[in-house]
């Protein structure tokens, strides 16, 4: 089975808000879908978290390394456009790609051999998983109104963040925080993120010192990104001084990069996003690294039904991976597949057993938001 044309999909019209400084539109693209068609007959999905133009422009170089592959092969032909791409900016856009890419690879090949992707990447561990549910911090009350409403859908596990946090004052952050786990109650997840990799984060290693301490005394299960993506050293310090976990990681690339600070100890959760950091082939590595130095793997998922998809088949495979990241009300997550997501009556998530990544795109969703034909194409 070989590798015939490579579609993109870029996602428009419904982006949610990101809580940046610089703050997405509705019209923003910064998510694009990619197919690959064989000869077969068969399409795999893939996902990039970086905009279709960035996306086309990689694919111009990377396609002549793929027209004619194996569709059966995503670690070697993953590890192929490595290894010759390395000269055009490792890490970047092409590496996006590439994390496209190897998904769709990886569906394809469930897809071939009538197998789930999470028992091709090493075996189930389970059938569900958590899903917390990812919101941006708002003024105190209004937080508590939309995280009510939040654990009505079902959804027993929360991460707030970016926004006001960190931005404003001590005072309005542990305001958020304590109107966040009142709404919630004692027996629910709450997990902070400070959005650490905006533009010009001022959050220094003090701060995120004192602002841990605080975020402790409310029984928070993690701090996110407390710190600059580059901060190494104060990460460690962070981790070795601070009464909560520590988690990062979100916008490394690729397990060269994640390599130091796992050897280092500066997280105790890492978060690589299957959509950035190199797909499925390169995200299981980043994890078995982190298993075996004692830390902890839950994947950073801001992203799309694809993301989630993918999110949820190496979850199945890995031991202690018992949550993933869930965006509420995002289009691109919810409208996107034929078979909507669904709580179970403990808050999980099933995690699908059909063949490859075990979603099927909605094609007039999918030609509505990317304003494109999808004719031709199977979900």
């Amino acid at each position: 089975m070989k590798i015939e044309q490579i579609l993109t999909f870029g996602l428009r019209g419904r982006t949610p808000e990101g809580g940046w400084a610089n703050e997405l539109q509705p019209d923003d693209c910064v998510h694009t879908l990619i197919a690959i068609r064989t000869n077969e007959g068969l399409t795999g999905w893939g996902s990039v978290f970086t905009s279709e133009d960035l996306v086309r422009a990689s694919l111009a170089v990377l396609q002549p390394l793929l027209t004619g592959e194996s569709a059966l092969e995503p670690e070697r032909v993953s590890e192929k456009l490595h290894q010759h791409t390395f000269w055009l900016g490792r890490g970047g856009a092409i590496t996006h790609t590439i994390s496209g890419i190897d998904l769709a690879l990886w569906d394809l090949l469930g897809k071939a051999t009538g197998q789930p992707v999470g028992r091709l990447l090493g075996g189930r561990y389970r059938d569900r998983v958590r899903p917390y549910a990812s919101l941006l911090m708002r003024e105190p009350q209004q937080m508590s109104d939309i995280l009510l409403a939040t654990k009505a859908q079902g959804f027993r596990a929360f991460k707030i963040g970016w926004g006001p946090f960190g931005r404003k004052s001590y005072q309005l952050d542990e305001a958020i925080v304590r109107a966040a786990r009142q709404a919630i109650g004692s027996d629910c997840q709450l997990m902070v993120d400070a959005g650490g990799s905006d533009a010009y984060w001022q959050g220094n290693y003090k701060w995120a010192l004192r602002t841990a301490e605080m975020l402790a005394d409310y029984q928070v299960a993690w701090f996110e990104e407390p710190l600059a993506p580059d901060a190494l050293e104060d990460y460690v310090a962070l981790r070795r001084h601070a009464r909560l976990p520590v988690a990062g990681g979100e916008v490394l690339t690729r397990r060269q990069a994640f390599s130091p600070w796992l050897r280092a100890g500066a997280w105790d959760i890492v978060q690589p996003d299957v959509t950035k950091c190199g797909g499925l082939s390169e995200q299981r590595r980043i994890a078995w690294m982190a298993l075996e130095s004692g830390i902890r793997f839950i994947p950073h998922g801001w992203n799309t039904c694809i993301g989630l998809a993918s999110d949820l088949q190496i979850a199945s495979a890995f031991p202690d991976t018992d949550l993933v990241e869930y965006l509420t009300g995002a289009p691109f997550i919810d409208e996107l597949v034929t078979k909507p997501w669904q709580l179970d009556s403990d808050g999980m998530l099933a995690i699908p057993d059909r063949p490859g990544l075990g979603v099927e795109i909605n094609l007039e969703a999918l030609a509505k938001f990317s304003n494109r034909e999808t004719g031709g194409l199977a979900p």
